[in-house]
C-alpha cells in the first residue's frame, strides 16, 4: 500500500493506492465560523511549515495558519492547525488539531477520478480495492480535533463472492475490527512515532542549523505518485501540475482548482479547471533525485528513472509532461547522465543504473539525429549546438497550456533552455529553416560535454568500454571546437557564438564550461577571476544569472538577475571540479544561508531570488529550492565524479557578507585563508563506489 500526501492538492490528507489506478484518499477540510471553506488547494497557501516527513512514512507532520487568506499575498505565521501521521505496515493514525474558531473535518474521497469509494459502516467507514480490504475508524467528535485510524488487508471472502462486493461487513470487517483495536492508543502511538524519528534523523547544528532539515522535508513532502503507474516522482513544486488538455489555467502555469461543496463522504469534483494526474519536469526530476538521495535512495532512484521515463518513443525528454499532454517539440538541459552517475557514487546501485542506461542513451543521441540532412540541434559553427523546437510536433492549440497557445519558435527554444527569459537569448534569432536559434550556445554545449562524459563513465561502470571510448572521442572533439570557437581570450570566459561573432552578454551559465571540463587549468582561473569580481558576479547575494552590469540585471525577473538553485548548484561543481575550494566554500555557504535565512522568515522553500536583497522570490515550494543547502551539506561529504570521496569542510566567515579576501586570492592561483565558522551534520551518512570514480579519461 502507497500512502501520502501523494496527490498535489492535499498536503491536509493522504492518498491510499493498493496499485496502479486502485486506491482511495482522505483530506481535511475546516470551515471558518462565516462560512468560509478551506479545502484541497487552499491549504498550500495556508502552510505555516512544512514540518519533518521520514521517509518510510513512519512520522510526518505539517502546520497550517488557519487565519491565512488562501492566496498568493497569503503570508502563514501561526500554527493554528497542527496535522500528524504515522505509518505502520499495515495502518495510518491521521490526527488533526485546530486552535481556531471554526469546524474541522475529516472528508473520504476518490482522488484522480478513481472509482473506490467510502461506505458508511457501524463506527467508521469501509472499502474494498480489488483483493484489498481499507477501513477507517474514528474518535468520537471533539471541538477542534479529527483522529483516526485507517487499517487494510486481504479480503476475507472468495473473490467473485456476494460477501465480496459488499465493503461493510461490520464486525466481520477484519481491517475495521483491527483499525477499532489500533485507535485507543492513536496519541501514543503519534507521539512515540514523532520521539523516534526526532532521535533518528539527520540534522545539522552551529552555523549549518537546518540545513538537512531544509532538503529532507521539502522534498519528502513533495513526493507525489503517478496514478496509473503506481510510480513514485518528484514533481517541480506541488503546484506544478498543468491543467488536462482543454482546460484553462492561470497565466502563472498552475491550475486554478474549483471547491467542491460536500462534507464527509463525496467525490471530490475537481471542477472548471482540472489538473492533470501528473507533470514531470526534464531537469527538475534530475536534481531533485540528488536532494532525494539524502534521505533516501529508493526515492532518489524512483525519482531519476520517472524523469527518463517521461521521454518520447524518440528519445527526448521533453521540457515537460503530463499524462495527457507535454512538448514532443523540445527537450530540458540534458543532466540526467551527471545526476545519475553522482547518484551511482552516493547510493550505488548498478541495476538502478542500468535501468537508467537506455533512456540516458537515447536522450543523448535525440540532440544531435538526423534532421532535414543536419544535426537536430546544430549551431552555426558543425559541431557547436543551440536550442530548438521542432515545429512541426508542436501540439494543437487544445493540447497545450494556455501560455504555450501561439508561442513562437523563439519562445519555444528559450523554454528548452530551462532559462526561459534570459536577455541572452535576446540577442539570437529564431531560424526557421534549422528551427534553432541561430547562435551557437555556450550553455547547450557545456551539457552536451557533460553529458558525453557521464555517459562514458557509466558506460565503463557497465561493462562496455567500447561505447565509453567512442562517448569520450565525441567528447574530446566538442571540446576542441568549443575551445576553437567560444573561448575569448580577451573576455576571459566562452561566449555564445552570433552570426556578427561573440556575444558581448555575459550570464552565470558562461562558467558550466568548468562542469563539462571544458577549459584548461590556466582558462579556468581566468574564468574564476571573472566571477569573483564583485562588479560582475561576485557579493553578497549569488550567483546572479546575468551580470551585474548587464542592462537587464535591475529587472530581477525570473532569469533576468534573479539567483536560481540549480545555475548556482551546477556552478559550484565545476569550482570544484577544477580545485578552486575557497570560491566553491564560499559560494556553497553564501548561498545556503541566504536560502535559510528566507525559509526560519517565511516558512518556505522558494523558486529564485533578489540578486540584490536576497530575498525569495517565485513559487513558494519549489522543489529544487533545497539545491543552495545541498550545495553546503557537500562541504562536508561529496561523492564527486572527478575527485572521488571527499570528507572534511571549509566554512569561511560569511556574518559580514565579505566579497574580497579568499575568492579574489584563489581566483589568482592562491590558498587564502579562512576563519572558520562551526557546524555539524549528525548522522550523516555516507556511501560511495570510489573505485568507480576515478576512472581515467
Amino acid at each position: 500500500m502507497r500512502v501520502g500526501a501523494l496527490e498535489a492538492r492535499r498536503w491536509a490528507g493522504l492518498v491510499f493506492a493498493a496499485g496502479p489506478g486502485e486506491g482511495i484518499g482522505l483530506r481535511l477540510v475546516f470551515t471558518t465560523p462565516d462560512g468560509r471553506r478551506r479545502d484541497l488547494e487552499d491549504w498550500y497557501w495556508m502552510v505555516s511549515r512544512v514540518g519533518p516527513h521520514a521517509p518510510d512514512g513512519s512520522y510526518a507532520l505539517m502546520e497550517f495558519d488557519l487565519a491565512a487568506e488562501p492566496s498568493p499575498s497569503s503570508r502563514p505565521a501561526k500554527r493554528t492547525l497542527v496535522l500528524e501521521w504515522s505509518r505502520r505496515e499495515d495502518a495510518v493514525a491521521l490526527r488533526a488539531v485546530a486552535r481556531a474558531p471554526g469546524r474541522v473535518e475529516l472528508v473520504g474521497d476518490a482522488p484522480w477520478g478513481w472509482k473506490a469509494r467510502w461506505e458508511e459502516a457501524p463506527d467508521g467507514w469501509c472499502a474494498a480495492l480489488g483483493s484489498v480490504e481499507i477501513a477507517a475508524a474514528f474518535e468520537p467528535a471533539a471541538v477542534g480535533r479529527v483522529a483516526t485510524v485507517v487499517a487494510w488487508g486481504r479480503r476475507g471472502a472468495p473473490s467473485g463472492s456476494a460477501e465480496a462486493d459488499d465493503a461493510c461487513l461490520g464486525a466481520g470487517n477484519a481491517a475495521l475490527s483491527h483499525a477499532r483495536r489500533l485507535l485507543p492508543g492513536l496519541d501514543r502511538w503519534i507521539d512515540d512515532a514523532r520521539a523516534d524519528w526526532d532521535r533518528r534523523r539527520p540534522r545539522s547544528s552551529g552555523a549549518a542549523e537546518g540545513l538537512v532539515e531544509a532538503v529532507t522535508d521539502n522534498l519528502m513532502w513533495t513526493v507525489l505518485l503517478q496514478p496509473e503507474t503506481g510510480r513514485l516522482y518528484a514533481p517541480a513544486g506541488r503546484r506544478w501540475i498543468f491543467p488536462k488538455p482543454g482546460d484553462g489555467a492561470r497565466r502563472d502555469g498552475t491550475w486554478d482548482g474549483a471547491r467542491d461543496g460536500g462534507a464527509g463522504i463525496d467525490s471530490a469534483s475537481e471542477g472548471r479547471h482540472a489538473p492533470d494526474d501528473w507533470t514531470i519536469f526534464g531537469w527538475d526530476s534530475f536534481f531533485n533525485a540528488l536532494e532525494l538521495a539524502t534521505v533516501s535512495s529508493r526515492l532518489a532512484w524512483d525519482a531519476l528513472l520517472a524523469g527518463l521515463e517521461s521521454r518520447y518513443s524518440n528519445g527526448n525528454v521533453p521540457n515537460w509532461r503530463s499524462r495527457h499532454a507535454g512538448t514532443p517539440d523540445r527537450s530540458q538541459p540534458p543532466i540526467g547522465s551527471f545526476a545519475a552517475l553522482k547518484l551511482h557514487l552516493t547510493c550505488p546501485d548498478e541495476d538502478a543504473l542500468a535501468a537508467a542506461w537506455p533512456g540516458l542513451r537515447a536522450w543523448s543521441d535525440w540532440w544531435t539525429a538526423d534532421k532535414g540532412g543536419r544535426p537536430r540541434r546544430e549551431g552555426l559553427t558543425r559541431g557547436l549546438l543551440a536550442w530548438g523546437s521542432d515545429t512541426a510536433l508542436v501540439p494543437g492549440r487544445e493540447q497545450v497550456p494556455e501560455w504555450e497557445v501561439d508561442a513562437s519558435g523563439h519562445q519555444r527554444a528559450a523554454w528548452e533552455s530551462g532559462q526561459d527569459d534570459l536577455p541572452l537569448w535576446e540577442e539570437a534569432e529564431w531560424d526557421p529553416e534549422r528551427e534553432t536559434l541561430a547562435m551557437s550556445a555556450v550553455d547547450l554545449c557545456s551539457y552536451r560535454a557533460l553529458d558525453l562524459e557521464c555517459l562514458s563513465r557509466i558506460a565503463f561502470i557497465l561493462g562496455d568500454p567500447a561505447v565509453a571510448n567512442e562517448l569520450e572521442a565525441e567528447r574530446r572533439h566538442l571540446v576542441a571546437t568549443m575551445n576553437r570557437v567560444l573561448w575569448s581570450e580577451t573576455a576571459g570566459l566562452y561566449l555564445d557564438e552570433l552570426p556578427a561573432g561573440r556575444s558581448r552578454r555575459v550570464a552565470a551559465s558562461n562558467f558550466l564550461p568548468l562542469i563539462a571540463g571544458v577549459p584548461s587549468a590556466r582558462q579556468a582561473r581566468r574564468m574564476a577571476g571573472v566571477l569573483c569580481d564583485p562588479a560582475r558576479f561576485w557579493g553578497d547575494w549569488m550567483l546572479p544569472t546575468i551580470s551585474r552590469d548587464d542592462p537587464a540585471f535591475d529587472d530581477q525577473q525570473y532569469w533576468r538577475g534573479s539567483i536560481w538553485p540549480p545555475m548556482n548548484y551546477l556552478v559550484l561543481q565545476g569550482l570544484r571540479r577544477y580545485g578552486f575550494d575557497n570560491l566553491a566554500s564560499e559560494l556553497a555557504w553564501k548561498g545556503a544561508l541566504m536560502f535559510l535565512a528566507d525559509r526560519r522568515r517565511t516558512g518556505f522553500c522558494r523558486e529564485n531570488f533578489d540578486a540584490r536583497s536576497g530575498r525569495g522570490r517565485g513559487h513558494r515550494f519549489q522543489s529544487w529550492g533545497p539545491l543552495f543547502a545541498l550545495g553546503a551539506m557537500e562541504e562536508f561529504a561529496d561523492a564527486s565524479p572527478w575527485r572521488g570521496l571527499r570528507i572534511g569542510s571549509r566554512l569561511p566567515a560569511l556574518v559580514a557578507h565579505d566579497t574580497g579576501g579568499d575568492a579574489a586570492t584563489e581566483a589568482a592561483g592562491g590558498e587564502g585563508v579562512q576563519a572558520p565558522v562551526w557546524a555539524c551534520i549528525e548522522g550523516l551518512r555516507v556511501a560511495g563506489r570510489v573505485r568507480a570514480v576515478q576512472l581515467s579519461r
